[in-house]
Order: structure tokens, then C-alpha cells, then sequence
């Protein structure tokens, strides 16, 4: 009998452990606006209007060229205490090998400088064609990109792919990552 109870208890143990793993994983849902806190945590399993691409998606479409890859990673801002005279490196960023790095244009409200930022590297990006393929990044549970994939669809381009699991899925797929410049 004791042994039955136990069995019953680890098997509880187990069951509650499996359910709280499958709650955890479950996307949010889709806001209506953008994000605009807590960034790195889970995002919808959908963005209206845009294509989620798997790594396997994003793969191919890389292979074949047929898609601009632009990566909205932040970047920190130097410290502005750092005393005159420091000198300040940033960290580097790997990335898809090809990507435009647009950093800091996934935040939930865009400074019009930062707006403006974003919406010439799209232009220059696309070569002005709003029906390019444009696969927007960033890494797993990086609401940015979810963020900035929003803003391309509301700039009226109309191909935008969003994918969700960034460097993060490229990386653990074992595809090519190359250092990065941000866009001036």
C-alpha cells in the first residue's frame, strides 16, 4: 500500500511539473498595439498580417536570397556616467550573415529620430519596394522584433515575415552567424 501511494505521489509530482511546463510554454496573445515593457519574455505564437517563419523557413529563404533579413536587436547606449576620456567599446552582436542590423527600432514607442531611423533602413533595405520579403529578427522571446515587424506592416509593406526565434533558433541550428555593424 505504501508503495502504491508513493507511486500515486511521484506520478502527481511529475503531472503538476508537466502541466506548469505547458502552461509556461503557451504563447500570450496577440495585443492590439505594441509591447511596450518587459521584452524579453514569451510572444504570440501570431502576428496579423506578417508570416512566423520556423528556422527552417527563415533557412530557406536565406539560401534562396529572396528575402531582406533585418535584425532589431538593442544596443546599449554608452553609460552616461562613464568619465570623460573612457574609453567605451560596444559589445559585439553576431548575426544572419547578411542582415541589416537596425538596432533599438523595437521598442514599443519610437522617438521620432529612432522612427525615422527605422523607416530609411526599410527604404534603403527594400530598395523602396513595399512588396519585398523583409524577415524581421531579433531572438527567442524578443518582443522587439514582434514589435518592429508590427511597425513594417503598419508602414504599409506587405511582406513582412516575422521570426520569432531569431539568432537563438539560427545559432541552435547550427547555420552561420557573422559579426555585425549597426545601419548608421
Amino acid at each position: 500500500m505504501a508503495r502504491a501511494a508513493f507511486a500515486a505521489l511521484c506520478l502527481a509530482a511529475a503531472l503538476s511539473c508537466f502541466i506548469a511546463r505547458a502552461v509556461a510554454d503557451e504563447a500570450p496573445p496577440e495585443p492590439t498595439g505594441y509591447r511596450l515593457d518587459a521584452y524579453r519574455a514569451p510572444t504570440p505564437a501570431t502576428l496579423a498580417g506578417a508570416k512566423v517563419l520556423d528556422t527552417q523557413g527563415a533557412a530557406a529563404l536565406w539560401r534562396a536570397g529572396t528575402a531582406v533579413f533585418v535584425d532589431v536587436l538593442p544596443r546599449p547606449p554608452r553609460p552616461a556616467a562613464l568619465p570623460e576620456g573612457t574609453v567605451w567599446r560596444d559589445a559585439p552582436h553576431d548575426s544572419i550573415p547578411g542582415a541589416l542590423w537596425l538596432p533599438n527600432v523595437g521598442f514599443g514607442a519610437l522617438n521620432s529620430d529612432t522612427e525615422a531611423y527605422f523607416r530609411a533602413g526599410l527604404e534603403a533595405a527594400s530598395r523602396g519596394d513595399v512588396n519585398a520579403t523583409l524577415v524581421i529578427f531579433c531572438q527567442r522571446q524578443c518582443w522587439m522584433s514582434w514589435n518592429a515587424a508590427k511597425r513594417a506592416l503598419e508602414g504599409g509593406y506587405r511582406n513582412v515575415a516575422w521570426f520569432p526565434e531569431g539568432v537563438d533558433g539560427w545559432s541552435d541550428a547550427g547555420l552561420p552567424l557573422a559579426p555585425a555593424q549597426p545601419r548608421p
